[in-house]
């Protein structure tokens, strides 16, 4: 037997809907991290802040340590995100492959060592345990909100 059409086609508009609305809410706070890592007061040590790498003494609500590449990176991660998040499929690959790109961060933050040079971004203990954070939201909201296609013509099946 085969729900109904009407009731199949609005739950899949509003996982849609709920999926682009996440999507648009993670990159809302990557652009506002990126705002306010340029804010001196929120960020702490801004006048230490370097382009990138980590002689950068700034830290963003005197946690996580920040640059001017960091800060910008963020910008356009958010943008990327609020281009992606008008589209179902757009959304879903910005949370997953940014989920997955978090999840890279957090593992560069564990290998590389603090004081090291190939500590680019740059990465403290704060910011690597945020990543994991990030990667794992991201991917489960990627994940759990994509809508899925059931049955041959997209319309859920009953058993």
């Amino acid at each position: 037997m085969v729900s109904g059409t009407r009731s199949g086609v609005a739950g899949m508009a509003i996982s849609r809907s709920a999926l682009r609305s996440a999507a648009a809410g993670v990159a809302g706070i990557f652009l506002l991290l990126g705002v306010l890592g340029f804010v001196p007061g929120i960020t702490t040590g801004y006048g230490e802040m370097t382009f990138a790498g980590l002689g950068s003494g700034a830290r963003l609500f005197g946690v996580f340590q920040t640059s001017i590449l960091n800060n910008i990176l963020h910008l356009l991660f958010g943008l990327v995100g609020l281009a992606l998040a008008r589209r179902p499929d757009g959304a879903r690959a910005y949370l997953t492959l940014g989920g997955v790109l978090n999840l890279a961060l957090w593992i560069f933050g564990l290998a590389v060592e603090h004081h090291d040079a190939a500590n680019f971004i740059p990465v403290n203990s704060g910011d690597t345990w945020l990543y994991l954070g990030l990667g794992l939201g991201m991917l489960a909201l990627g994940l759990t909100l994509a809508p899925r296609a059931t049955g041959a013509q997209g319309v859920r099946r009953r058993r």
